[in-house]
C-alpha cells in the first residue's frame, strides 16, 4: 500500500509533464500552420513565373528559327560562291600554268611541280564533272607535255651529272681493303647532292602521278654505262701506268689526307714475275741467291753461259714447260683482279644510290639490269683468260696456269661479297661468277695434270742436255713451277679436289672432308691432295731424269748429272715450304733423296777404279827386298805407273769440264776422292818409289802425292 504522501507527489509530477507536452504540441501546431502558409505563397510565385516563361518562349522561338534559317541561307550562298570560284579556277589553270610548263622545270623544279599539281587536279575535276568539255583535253595535253618535260629533265640531270669514277679514286676505294689500319672513308659521289634531290623528287612524282616507269630504264642505262666505263677506265689506267712507270699507283686524295700525302703501290700478285726473278736469281747466284755464301754457287765457264742461256730461253720459249710471260700479261692479270674488286665496290655504291631513286619493288630488277654490261664484260674477259689458258696448255705452255691462279684465288675470296651484292637478282646473274670459277678450276686442274704428264713424258733427251752434267732445265722449270703453288696452296688443292682427283691419287674421300655441296673440301684434304700431286710431279721428274741420264755414254757423267739434279731438287725443297708439303703424304722423301744422292756419288767414285786399280795393293807384284828385279817385274811396275798417270790425266781432263754447282757437294766429292786416291798412290809410291825399276824414274813418277791432290781439287772447275 503506497503511502498517501508519495501518491500525491507522484500525481503532481505527472501533471507537470502533461502540461509540458501540451505546450510542445501547441508549438508544433503553430509551426505547421506557418509552414503551410509559406508553401502556399511559394506555389503562387512559381505558378506566376512559369506563366511568364511560357509567354517569353512563345515570343522568342519564332525569332530564333527565323535567324537560324537566315544563317543557313548565308552559309549556302558563301559555299556556292566558293565552289563557283573553285570551278572557275580550273578553267584558268591552263592559262596560268602554260608558260611555266612551256619553259620547263630546269632551275625551278619546286614551282614546276606545283603547277603540275594544279594541272593534275584540273584533269581530275573535268574527268569527274565535265568529261566532254574542251577544257579537259586542254589540261590533259598540258599535263602530258609537263610529264614529258619532267622525263626529259630526269634524263638531262642524269646525263649531265653522272660522271665516270676516276681510276685513282677507285684504287683508293679498294686499296684500303687489305690495310690493318683504319682508313678514312673514300668519298664516292655519283651525283651532286642538290642534283640527287631533284632526281629523287622527279622520280617520286613520275611514280605517284605520272604513272610512268620509263624513267627507270633511262636510269639504269645511264648508270650502267658509267659503271662499265669506270671499270674500263681502271683497266686502261693499269695499261698506261705500266707502260710509263711500270707500277700503277693510288695517289692520296689531296683534300682528305694529311699534309704529306704518300703514294702507295697497289698490291699485285706478281706470280709470273716471281718465277722470272727466281730463274734469273738462280742463274746469277744459285738457289738461295747469295753470292759466295750459297750452297749452289754460280756456274762457271762455258757451262754457266749455257745455263744462263737456256734459263733465259725458258723465260721466252712459247712452247717450253715454263714459257715466259712478259710484264704486259702480268699487268693484264693485275688489272683484271682490281677490276673485279672495283666492280664489287662500285656495284655496292650504285645500289645505295638506286635505293633513293627507284621505288622499292623495282629496285632489284633495275639493279640487275644496271650491272649486266659491266658484269658481262668481266665474265667475258675471265672466259677469254680461260680460253687462252686452254690453248696454251695444248701448246704445253703450262705457265698459263700461273695467270689463272691469282685470278681464281681472288674470285673465290671476293665471292661472298659478290653474292651479297647480287642478292635479289635473277638466277642467271647470280650463277655467272660460280660458272667462271668452275671453268677456271677445270682448266687449272687440266694444266696441273698435263704438266705432271709432260714432266714424265718429255721426249727431249739429247737437245739441251747439259754437256757438263749440271741441272737440266726441265728440273729447274719443274721446281720453279711447284714453288709457285706455295703461294696458292688452297687454290691449287681446290682445283684438284674440284675434279675429284682423289681417285687418281688413291686418296679416299672422307665424308667429313666434304661439305653438302660436294664442291667444297676441307683444307686438310686439299693439302693432302696437293701434296700427292707434288709427289707425283717429283716422281715423274725422277723417272724422266733417269731416262735422260742414259744419253751420256760415260756412266760417271750420268751419275754426276743425276746427283746434280737430285741435289738441286732436295735443296729447293728444303729452301721452301715444299718439303713440309711433300711430307704430308711422303714422310721419307728427304731421306730418299739423300740416299739417291749418295748412291750417285758412289757410282761416280767407281769411275776412278780404273785409275786406282793400277796401283791397288791386290794388283801389285810380289818380290823379295834386296833381290834384283826381273825384267818382267820391272815392266809390270812401269805399266802400273803409266796406267795410273794416263788414267789420272785423262779423268782430270774430262772431269774438269763437268760441273757440280753446289759448293758443299763439290768439295765433299773432291775431298772424298782425293783421300782415296792420295792414300792409294801414297802407299804405292812408298813401296816402289825407291825400287830401281827404271833408269828414268821421273818418266814414271811424274806426280807427287800433293800434286795428285791438287789435280783432283781442280775437278769440276772449267776456269782451272
Amino acid at each position: 500500500m503506497i503511502p498517501p504522501q508519495e501518491a500525491s507527489a507522484r500525481r503532481r509530477e505527472i501533471e507537470d509533464k502533461l502540461k509540458q507536452e501540451e505546450e510542445t504540441l501547441s508549438f508544433i501546431r503553430d509551426s505547421l500552420e506557418k509552414s503551410d502558409q509559406l508553401t502556399k505563397n511559394m506555389v503562387s510565385i512559381l505558378s506566376s513565373f512559369e506563366s511568364r516563361l511560357m509567354k517569353l518562349e512563345n515570343s522568342i522561338i519564332p525569332v530564333h528559327k527565323q535567324t537560324e534559317n537566315l544563317q543557313r541561307l548565308q552559309e549556302n550562298v558563301e559555299k556556292t560562291l566558293s565552289c563557283l570560284d573553285h570551278v572557275i579556277s580550273y578553267y584558268h589553270v591552263a592559262s596560268d600554268t602554260e608558260k611555266i610548263i612551256r619553259e620547263g622545270p630546269t632551275g625551278r623544279l619546286e614551282e614546276y611541280l606545283g603547277s603540275m599539281a594544279k594541272i593534275q587536279k584540273a584533269v581530275e575535276y573535268f574527268q569527274d564533272n565535265s568529261p566532254d568539255s574542251p577544257e579537259l583535253n586542254k589540261v590533259k595535253l598540258l599535263f602530258e607535255r609537263g610529264k614529258e618535260s619532267l622525263e626529259s629533265e630526269f634524263r638531262s640531270l642524269m646525263t649531265r651529272h653522272s660522271k665516270v669514277v676516276s681510276p685513282v679514286l677507285i684504287l683508293d676505294l679498294i686499296s684500303g681493303e687489305d690495310d690493318l689500319e683504319v682508313q678514312e672513308e673514300v668519298p664516292l659521289e655519283h651525283l651532286p647532292e642538290s642534283v640527287l634531290q631533284d632526281v629523287v623528287r622527279i622520280s617520286r612524282w613520275l611514280v605517284e602521278y605520272g604513272r610512268n616507269q620509263d624513267f627507270m630504264n633511262v636510269y639504269y642505262q645511264i648508270r650502267s654505262s658509267q659503271l662499265d666505263r669506270s671499270i674500263k677506265g681502271l683497266k686502261e689506267h693499269f695499261r698506261k701506268s705500266s707502260s710509263s712507270s711500270g707500277v700503277p699507283y693510288s695517289p692520296a686524295i689531296p683534300n682528305k689526307r694529311k699534309d704529306t700525302p704518300t703514294k702507295k703501290p697497289v698490291k699485285r700478285p706478281g706470280t709470273i714475275r716471281k718465277a722470272q726473278n727466281l730463274l734469273k736469281q738462280y742463274s746469277q747466284h744459285g738457289l738461295d741467291g747469295k753470292k759466295g755464301g750459297s750452297n749452289l754457287i754460280p756456274l762457271e765457264g762455258h757451262e754457266h753461259d749455257f745455263r744462263v742461256k737456256h734459263l733465259s730461253e725458258a723465260l721466252n720459249d712459247k712452247h717450253g714447260p715454263l714459257a715466259g710471260r712478259d710484264d704486259v700479261l702480268d699487268v693484264e692479270t693485275d688489272a683484271y683482279i682490281h677490276c673485279v674488286s672495283a666492280f664489287v665496290r662500285l656495284a655496292q655504291s650504285e645500289y645505295q644510290l638506286l635505293t633513293d631513286v627507284i621505288p622499292e619493288h623495282h629496285q632489284k630488277k633495275t639493279f640487275d639490269s644496271l650491272i649486266q654490261d659491266a658484269l658481262d664484260g668481266l665474265m667475258l674477259e675471265g672466259e677469254n683468260i680461260v680460253a687462252a689458258a686452254r690453248k696454251a696448255i695444248i701448246r704445253h705452255d703450262f705457265s698459263a696456269v700461273l695467270t689463272v691462279f691469282p685470278i681464281l684465288r681472288h674470285l673465290k675470296q671476293t665471292k661472298p661479297e659478290f653474292d651479297q651484292v647480287l642478292q635479289g637478282t635473277a638466277a642467271s646473274t647470280k650463277n655467272k661468277l660460280p660458272s667462271l670459277i668452275t671453268s677456271m678450276e677445270t682448266v687449272g686442274a687440266k694444266a696441273l695434270e698435263d704438266f705432271a704428264d709432260n714432266i714424265k713424258n718429255d721426249p727431249d733427251k739429247e737437245y739441251n742436255m747439259p754437256k757438263d752434267g749440271t741441272v737440266h732445265e726441265l728440273t729447274s722449270n719443274a721446281i720453279l713451277f711447284l714453288q709457285q703453288l706455295l703461294d696458292f696452296q688452297e687454290t691449287a688443292g681446290a682445283m684438284l679436289a674440284s675434279q675429284v682427283l682423289g681417285d687418281t691419287y688413291n686418296i679416299p674421300l672422307d665424308p667429313r672432308e666434304t661439305s653438302s655441296s660436294a664442291t667444297s673440301y676441307s683444307s686438310e684434304f686439299s693439302r693432302r691432295l696437293l701434296s700427292t700431286y707434288i709427289c707425283k710431279v717429283l716422281g715423274n721428274l725422277q723417272l724422266n731424269l733417269l731416262s735422260k741420264s742414259k744419253v751420256y755414254e760415260d756412266p760417271a757423267l750420268s751419275a754426276i748429272f743425276l746427283h746434280n739434279n737430285y741435289n738441286y731438287i732436295l735443296k729447293a725443297l728444303e729452301k721452301s715450304e715444299l718439303i713440309q708439303l711433300v711430307a704430308v703424304t711422303q714422310k721419307t722423301a728427304e731421306r730418299s733423296y739423300r740416299e739417291h744422292i749418295e748412291q750417285q756419288i758412289q757410282t761416280y767414285q767407281r769411275s776412278w777404279l780404273k785409275v786406282t786399280d793400277y796401283i791397288a795393293e791386290k794388283n801389285l807384284p810380289v818380290f823379295q827386298p834386296g833381290v834384283k828385279l826381273r825384267d818382267k817385274e820391272r815392266q809390270m811396275i812401269k805399266e802400273r805407273f803409266k796406267g795410273f798417270n794416263d788414267g789420272l790425266e785423262e779423268l782430270c781432263k774430262i772431269q774438269k769440264a763437268w760441273a757440280i754447282p753446289d759448293t758443299e757437294q763439290r768439295d765433299k766429292i773432291r775431298q772424298a776422292q782425293k783421300n782415296i786416291v792420295k792414300e792409294t798412290y801414297g802407299a804405292f809410291l812408298h813401296r816402289f818409289g825407291s825400287v830401281p825399276f827404271t833408269k828414268n824414274p821421273e818418266k814414271y813418277m811424274k806426280y807427287r802425292v800433293e800434286q795428285v791432290g791438287d789435280m783432283i781439287d781442280r775437278l769440276f772447275d772449267t776456269s782451272a
